[in-house]
Order: C-alpha cells, then sequence, then structure tokens
C-alpha cells in the first residue's frame, strides 16, 4: 500500500484558486465599449407595455438636433476602446435613419472592430432602410410577442399591421438568415402563452434562442401591466418552460435555449462571465456601457432613462457637452455591491449573482431593503436553484441540453461537483 504526502502548499494553492476565480466573477472593465444611442423618441407603433414614454411619428422635437448629433460624435471620439458596440434604440431608430448612417459611418472610422444593433419594431422598413441593415456588420433586434394574437394585442393593434410585421420579419429572416436577425417576448404575466406554443412558434422563424422578458416596471407599463410585483407567478412559469424546452430539444434533437437561463448556467460554471449589464456584483454603471438621449443626456443603463422619464428621480450621469458628472456618477455606484450585503453574505448563490439599483429604485423608490424582499432576489433565488438541481440531473433529457448550453459534447452531472 502506498501513502502519498500532501504537499504543504496543496492547501494554499486551493485558497488562492479560489480567491482568483472569486474576482474574475467580480471583475467589470473601466471602459466605455458599448454605447445605446437613442437618436429619436419618435415611433409609429403604440404598444401597451412601451417603457420610455415614446411620443408619436410626427411629433417634432424628439430628435438630435445637428449640434447634438455633432457632440454625440466628439464624445465618442473621445473613447479609449479599441472595440465598440452601438445598439440603437428608440422610439424606432429607422425613422431617423440619416443619423444611424452617420454614427456608423463614423464609427467605422474610428474603431478597429465595431458591430451595430438596430432595434427596430419592422413596422416601416424601406428600401434605403433594408440597404443600411444588409451591412455585415449590422444585426437587427426586434420584438415577437409569443403569438400573432399577443403580438395584435400588445404591439400592433390591427390585422393589417400585423401582416406588415409578418412580411417584414420574413423579409429580414430570407434576406440575411435568422444569425443576423434577434427576436424576444415581452411577456404579460396575466396573460401568458403556452411554453410549447411560445417554442414552436420561434422555431417557425427559425431562432434557436429566446430571452423570457416580463414587462418591466417602467413608462406606460406601470400603468397598464402589473409588472412590480410578479416573482411568484413568474417563477413558476420559467421553470414550466424550462422543463418543456428540455423535453422539446431532446424529441426533436434542437439546439434551443432561453437565453437568461442560459446565461446564468454559464456564471456558474464559468468565472468571469460578466456580459449581461442586470446581472454582476459589483455592477458598476456607467463605466464599461452607457446610452446619449435624443436630448443628448447621458445615462448609465436604458432603464436609468425610463424611470428618469417618469418623473421619480433624475438618473442622468451628465450630457453630451459637458461630458460625465463623476460625483454622480460615483454616487449611483456606492451600493452596486452583493459582497457586504447581510442577507447576500449568506446566500450560497452570492458569488453567480448580482446587484441591480436601478431596479430597486424603480419599483420601491429606495435602494435601502432588504435583498431577500426583493423582486430581483425572488426572481434570481428560484433561477439559480434551478440551474444547481439541473446541474444534479442525470436524466438524458436534461445533459442533451446542459451539453448544448455549456457547448460540451455530453455533460456528466459530476462536473458541477468540480466546477462549482
Amino acid at each position: 500500500m502506498k501513502v502519498f504526502a500532501v504537499p504543504d502548499y496543496l492547501p494554499v494553492l486551493g485558497d488562492r484558486a479560489k480567491m482568483y476565480r472569486r474576482q474574475r466573477r467580480r471583475y467589470v472593465e473601466d471602459n466605455i465599449s458599448y454605447v445605446v444611442l437613442v437618436p429619436t423618441l419618435r415611433c409609429n407603433l403604440a404598444c401597451s407595455y412601451c417603457q420610455v414614454a415614446r411620443v408619436g411619428e410626427n411629433v417634432r422635437g424628439f430628435d438630435w438636433t445637428d449640434e447634438v448629433a455633432q457632440q454625440v460624435f466628439v464624445f465618442l471620439s473621445g473613447l479609449t476602446a479599441q472595440d465598440i458596440k452601438i445598439e440603437f434604440q428608440g422610439g424606432e431608430p429607422l425613422l431617423a435613419l440619416r443619423r444611424l448612417h452617420e454614427v456608423r459611418n463614423f464609427c467605422r472610422g474610428l474603431f478597429t472592430r465595431r458591430a451595430f444593433v438596430v432595434c427596430t419594431n419592422l413596422q416601416h422598413v424601406d428600401q434605403q432602410a433594408w440597404e443600411f441593415l444588409e451591412a455585415s456588420d449590422t444585426t437587427i433586434s426586434t420584438s415577437l410577442d409569443g403569438s400573432l394574437a399577443l403580438h395584435k394585442k400588445q404591439r400592433t393593434k390591427s390585422n393589417e399591421n400585423t401582416d406588415v410585421f409578418l412580411a417584414n420579419l420574413n423579409t429580414a429572416l430570407d434576406r440575411f438568415g435568422p444569425a443576423k436577425v434577434s427576436a424576444l417576448p415581452t411577456l404579460d404575466i396575466e396573460d401568458l402563452p403556452e411554453p410549447e406554443q411560445l417554442i414552436s412558434f420561434y422555431q417557425r422563424f427559425g431562432f434557436n434562442s429566446i430571452y423570457l422578458r416580463p414587462v418591466a416596471h417602467y413608462g406606460f407599463a406601470r400603468k397598464r401591466h402589473t409588472a412590480r410585483t410578479i416573482a411568484s407567478h413568474w417563477n413558476c412559469f420559467r421553470r414550466k418552460f424550462m422543463e418543456q424546452l428540455i423535453a422539446y430539444n431532446y424529441e426533436h434533437n434542437t439546439t434551443f435555449e432561453e437565453f437568461y437561463f442560459t446565461h446564468c448556467l454559464r456564471r456558474v460554471l464559468q468565472p468571469g462571465t460578466n456580459n449581461h449589464i442586470d446581472l454582476r456584483s459589483p455592477n458598476m454603471i456607467g463605466h464599461d456601457h452607457i446610452l446619449i438621449d435624443y436630448d443628448g443626456r447621458i445615462y448609465p443603463t436604458d432603464e436609468a432613462r425610463m424611470l428618469t422619464r417618469t418623473g421619480q428621480i433624475d438618473l442622468s450621469i451628465g450630457n453630451v457637452f459637458d461630458g460625465i458628472d463623476e460625483e454622480k456618477r460615483t454616487l449611483l455606484n456606492m451600493y452596486v455591491d452583493n459582497e457586504n450585503d447581510p442577507v447576500c453574505s449568506s446566500c450560497r448563490h452570492q458569488p453567480f449573482c448580482g446587484r441591480d439599483v436601478i431596479d430597486d429604485l424603480a419599483r420601491y423608490g429606495t435602494i435601502d431593503i432588504e435583498r431577500n424582499k426583493t423582486e430581483f432576489c425572488h426572481r434570481h433565488m428560484d433561477l439559480f436553484d434551478h440551474v444547481l438541481e439541473l446541474l444534479d440531473d442525470p436524466s438524458p433529457a436534461a445533459r442533451h441540453s446542459l451539453a448544448i448550453w455549456t457547448g460540451v459534447v455530453d455533460f456528466d452531472p459530476l462536473l458541477n461537483r468540480v466546477l462549482v
């Protein structure tokens, strides 16, 4: 019988490895490389759950002026990042197509690598817009609300508008393929589709990813939809959806994912998966991403813009004329960490979880609330519980989807005990 002595340094290496993994989870780059631009607040739809208080298509005074546009370019010129991702939001950004061309041309000459996302309702796309969208560095993000009936009810309001949207969506998919077009639903907790219906609906268009997103507690949605306290109902729906999705993938040999669940799974297994700004700790806002509104005001996130529009609080952190207000940005970032929170410190999900102070302000008007009493906590506790349950699930169906979502040939549940 051989006996092996354990070197004294191994426990130290183990502790340092844990510290390294912990710090990798916490790392957030202080280098703005993701910019959301809102060249217009005008829109040609009146969605019931609009979160930004859009204005009508022909209303004046809600577009970038030439002066604002010029200062946007000055601001972009001052960024130190070599790579940039620009997301055009609205309103409906295609109503300001000239500005989109100007921004893209400017960034192509300034940054080494660049990517552009146009968040459009695909309601009116003329030939010039199609030509703009076909560029290899430009992708489309649109809304597709669970079923045609739900889409019509919440967004298009009429058969004619719905037909136009469908025609444009199919044109985009035919011309560019699903790799260049993404869609996501906004789901009303009081009118949820059946999970299998939702999966089949997205598969019908060739999509292999969906991001389940409930109506948010911002803008017009605050008055027209139940959005403030939904965790219990939403968690039940999400679990049912994931069960159906896992079964669907196994039965049809498909590679469909729910984006946010996959992201949380990867946060558990891969330290440093920090590419979703709603789930980080510290969740430093306004440091690696910002939003510039139609009037030139700068916000740390799109949600901060939405909340400011309600008149509840001003979360802007400067403007393109004067730059970022460092004092205000620092103030907003004082409590974006779950590291020293007394409730979070006793939670097994703390290393993977995060904090969203903007969501707390929107729902409760304060960030001074116990973590385990927040919607954010209720939803993410259940979500991470579900992730860990699935990691321990030895069934072939669970292993099939886990392998797809983690990018391995076959997922062995024993890996969970090694990696987590």
